[in-house]
């Protein structure tokens, strides 16, 4: 834990900050573990460990918040999420293999991160745009009726380009 902590002192140093000024809230944890996953990219057990101490509770209840909601991660995420829907209009349609398309293209599998932290694959199960089965989303992007490798690259390689 040392070493990770002094390798991100000044990360720390804000999350410090975020909790201080959060402290007094009734309820502070989501709000906290929220934003200290956007100041560390995700929530290691050394970040959790130190909200634990600073807000005085049990690691297994930051520990438990952190793995009941799927928006926190523990794992380090890439740059997009690629969200693909596997809802029953969506998987009839062919989302299986969709994320397959999805999974060659990126060299990742589904809940995994490519090495360069570009992406990363999730399921979901539904983003309520079942008439443009199957589904995929890139932050605010929803991709409908995807049928093709070569529309799934067109795509993604649009986000390459941003990076």
């Amino acid at each position: 834990m040392a070493e990770f902590h002094e390798k991100n002192a000044l990360l720390f140093q804000k999350l410090k900050e975020v909790i201080d000024g959060k402290k007094q809230l009734q309820d502070p944890l989501i709000e906290i573990l929220r934003e200290a996953q956007e100041i560390f990219g995700y929530l290691p057990i050394e970040v959790q460990e130190f909200i634990a101490q600073e807000i005085r509770v049990p690691i297994s209840k930051v520990y438990g918040v952190v793995t009941f909601y799927n928006f926190f991660s523990m794992i380090p995420r890439g740059k997009f999420i690629i969200n693909v829907c596997m809802g029953t209009a969506c998987y009839v349609k062919g989302s299986p293999r969709l994320l397959r398309m999805i999974e060659e293209n990126v060299g990742c599998k589904l809940n995994e991160t490519t090495e360069d932290k570009l992406f990363t694959i999730a399921a979901v199960r539904c983003v309520g745009a079942c008439s443009l089965a199957p589904v995929f989303v890139i932050g605010e992007d929803t991709y409908g009726r995807i049928d093709s490798a070569k529309k799934v690259k067109e795509i993604l390689d649009k986000y390459r380009k941003e990076a």
